[in-house]
């Protein structure tokens, strides 16, 4: 459990030096956009090759893929609307989306790594890899929107630490409470975390690339589809 725990904290960390590269050194929007583009395309090639694909090989088929993304769907909309009720935009350029989007996919995807571990199993290193390297540009996109909007650099840290103990806790919890589980229950969280993902980068992420990023966004992101892939055929 306490290896669940510790890799799904390291995967998550990523978020708190995205927030750091954003105090250091304040990016331009057209990095920013190209940026938080490589990331979508990273997080895409997760949902497509990881999640997705272990879910059907998990013995998960069809209407329960459809459910299962749906739900994740349907949480970061009601999340969404949730913050747009109390004031943010919730909408592309709101930092709280973004932020939003990286609790309720990296949630799931830690409980999806810790599961990972049961049996004896190494831990998925695409899959690492793939969560590490987009949280990056969605900490730096959100961070810097946060700082812009005027939230303090501590209020943003600690947001991204919570975040990121959050995740080892589910991790471990995932590892301790689903290790018996049905092998549906498993692929059931997976479709979960997809779903969230893709609604949070349909809403936030990638509308935000373009505003910012301008054109060569597509070239970004499938560069990043690209790079995670081959992470993922090379293990």
């Amino acid at each position: 459990m306490l290896d669940a725990v510790l890799w799904a904290a390291i995967a998550a960390a990523s978020l708190v030096v995205g927030a750091l590269v954003a105090f250091i050194r304040p990016v331009s929007d057209r990095v920013l956009g190209l940026v938080l583009a490589f990331g979508a395309g990273v997080l895409i090639s997760a949902v497509a090759y990881e999640l997705v694909e272990d879910a059907v090989d998990d013995g998960l088929r069809s209407p329960l893929i459809a459910v299962g993304f749906a739900l994740g769907a349907v949480a970061f909309f009601l999340g969404s609307l949730a913050l747009e009720r109390r004031g943010g935009s919730g909408s592309a350029g709101d930092g709280n989306a973004i932020v939003l989007g990286a609790v309720l996919d990296g949630i799931p995807e830690s409980v999806v790594l810790g599961l990972s571990l049961v049996g004896g199993a190494g831990i998925s290193v695409p899959f690492l890899a793939a969560v590490f390297i987009s949280n990056v540009p969605e900490s730096l996109g959100a961070s810097s929107d946060l700082l812009r909007s005027g939230t303090s650099r501590t209020r943003v840290v600690l947001m991204w630490t919570a975040v990121v103990v959050a995740s080892g806790l589910s991790a471990g919890l995932g590892y301790g409470l689903l290790s018996g589980a049905p092998r549906e229950v498993v692929a059931a969280v997976q479709t979960f975390a997809a779903g969230a993902i893709i609604a949070m980068l349909a809403e936030s992420m990638m509308p935000e690339a373009l505003a910012k990023g301008g054109r060569a966004v597509g070239l970004a992101t499938a560069f990043g589809f690209a790079m995670s892939a081959l992470l993922t055929f090379s293990s």
